[in-house]
């Protein structure tokens, strides 16, 4: 099935380049398979439900720090994260599995922390936990947790099917979950040098908030179907906006033009990004871990969501395949490149 006979270093491919080099030797077969490798989610017809089912991997010293990431928050985060997926489907979570693995320097009572951030994520987000497996590693921790959900087989939303002229949507604001990552890496040195100083977080909580407890945005897929919206393509931010258009780009066939005035900034994100010196949009753009949607629609529906005080227009689709271009604030115009997170990157 493989055939290469030199090494190949995985960085070279990076981690979607080795999701497509692997996917290509498992297409789907059975007539219920209605979707596999390669959007963010599966999916899978079950009588006459379409079933949504998507996984992830949390691993301490890639994903989270323990010295400034609290287990509570951390459990919440990995259910939100992978409830997001469900969301970028145009679905709604119904049920999860979690599975662990940690060494002996956790205890029950930070075990016992851990799952509590979960069931407070099943709480709000009205889910079950209904399985998993627990194991042990000699160094770390390592969380993965299965999301299923359904969504309704006419409304079911891809990456692909955006077109030429299609309105790019966003919700809410990116760059936040970023710039509280800065904040807290910053604290955490800090601290290193002089343990006799406590971190003050209380001028950054929005931000730091964005980091630690993000949200599942399952009420925007609410809100599209009282808006009567069915979205063309939709993907949720996790790797920054500049690598996420670049999926749907891929996938629909379509480029993309967006307007830097355009982009949402909380004004917390906004002055820690200057505070920093970085440009906000740059920041905004390659962030990452906002997970809120970012979506195609038609023109048709301009009139329902201009005024919309959670869904921005940030650009529209373009028949230049393969061109993503950012047009500035001063009447430039640049490629955009997809700098987001790649876990096989070397010395990311």
């Amino acid at each position: 099935m493989f055939e290469n006979s030199d090494r190949t270093e995985l960085a070279a491919l990076g981690e979607f380049g080795l999701i497509d080099h692997l996917a290509q030797h498992f297409p789907t077969k059975l007539p219920s398979s209605l979707l596999g490798i390669g959007d963010d989610a599966a999916l899978v017809k079950l009588g006459t439900k379409v079933m949504a089912i998507s996984t992830d991997m949390m691993i301490e010293g890639v994903h989270f720090d323990l010295a400034y990431t609290p287990l509570k928050h951390l459990g919440y985060k990995a259910v939100t994260s992978n409830l997001s997926d469900i969301c970028a489907m145009n679905g709604l979570p119904t049920q999860i599995t979690v599975s662990i693995a940690f060494s002996n320097r956790f205890s029950l009572e930070a075990i016992e922390e851990l799952y509590e951030g979960i069931r407070l994520a099943c709480e709000k987000y009205e889910i079950d936990l209904v399985g998993g497996d627990t194991s042990s590693t000699r160094s770390g921790l390592v969380i993965s947790v299965t999301a299923v959900g359904e969504v309704s087989p006419k409304k079911i939303t891809k990456r692909s099917g955006a077109k030429p002229g299609d309105l790019l949507v966003l919700s809410g604001d990116i760059g936040g979950a970023y710039m509280g990552l800065q904040i807290l890496e910053r604290e955490k040195r800090v601290f290193l040098e002089h343990n006799q100083m406590q971190p003050d977080l209380e001028p950054y909580d929005y931000i730091v908030a964005r980091q630690l407890k993000p949200e599942a945005r399952l009420d925007v897929v609410r809100m599209l179907e009282e808006l009567a919206i069915v979205p063309t393509s939709m993907i949720d931010v996790s790797d920054g906006v500049a690598s996420e258009i670049h999926h749907l780009g891929k996938a629909s066939g379509v480029g993309f033009e967006i307007y830097e005035e355009k982009i949402p900034l909380d004004q917390q994100t906004l002055d820690t990004a200057l505070g920093f010196n970085l440009n906000p949009s740059v920041a905004a753009l390659n962030g990452g871990e906002d997970y809120e949607l970012l979506f195609t629609v038609d023109q048709k529906h301009y009139d329902k969501i201009k005024n919309h005080l959670d869904l921005t227009i940030i650009g529209h689709a373009t028949d230049s395949v393969g061109s993503y271009l950012l047009n500035t604030r001063a009447g430039n115009s640049f490629e955009i490149q997809a700098q987001g997170w790649n876990h096989l990157k070397e010395n990311q």
